[in-house]
């Protein structure tokens, strides 16, 4: 399977792959995009890949591939790219689309307000995943055909009010389209990438 490596963190998402029994391969031109059966769609600035998208001519090429059923999995900024709508996004930013829900951009705030945290999500087995949060989106509201996996609880491990973060969804899934705010790359826990390569197996079956 296939890591858009236009910018971002590519180089962890390839070694959680790689973690899980799957090869990674870079993905930068159409030829490398046509040659995977899935892509991991990385953390990194969603403004940034959106205008590298276009100078690499992958946007076309990756939102037909979205609607004829390519498994992708977008974490953090890639999460902002497969939303169909998106609030708080700059001047002329555009999507992959895709996923049925509204996503807010920085919606736990800037750099400095970055945490980690152990939340549970749905059809990932074996307790808590460690999670990370970087500049990281919310989703604000996801349509019926979204599986919501993960919501900030209303309060953290340590008793603190989660404010308005508390019931955020924060890692969802619509058919073969998997997205979380959080880097579960940069935290050591794969699960999360060995649940995409399940939806990856399973597309190769159907």
């Amino acid at each position: 399977m296939g890591v858009l490596a236009l910018q971002g963190d590519v180089r962890e998402h390839a070694a959680a792959l790689a973690a899980v029994g799957a090869r990674a391969v870079a993905v930068r031109r159409r030829s490398e995009l046509e040659a995977v059966d899935g892509v991991v769609v990385p953390g990194g600035e969603s403004t940034t890949i959106d205008k590298l998208l276009r100078l690499f001519e992958l946007d076309e090429p990756l939102r037909a591939a979205i609607a004829e059923g390519m498994p992708v999995y977008g974490s953090c900024a890639g999460m902002i790219l497969l939303a169909d709508r998106i609030e708080g996004g700059a001047a002329g930013q555009r999507t992959l689309g895709g996923m049925d829900v509204l996503v807010r951009r920085n919606a736990f705030g800037r750099q400095v307000d970055s945490f980690e945290a152990d939340l549970e999500v749905a059809g990932v087995p074996g307790g808590p995943v460690r999670t990370a949060f970087i500049r990281a989106p919310w989703v604000e509201q996801a349509g019926p055909g979204v599986e919501v996996l993960a919501r900030i609880p209303a309060t953290t491990a340590d008793g603190r009010d989660a404010g308005a973060a508390a019931g955020k969804i924060v890692a969802a899934r619509q058919g073969r389209l998997l997205a979380t705010a959080f880097h579960p790359e940069i935290t050591g826990d794969v699960r999360v990438h060995a649940l995409f390569a399940r939806l990856v197996e399973d597309s190769r079956r159907s």
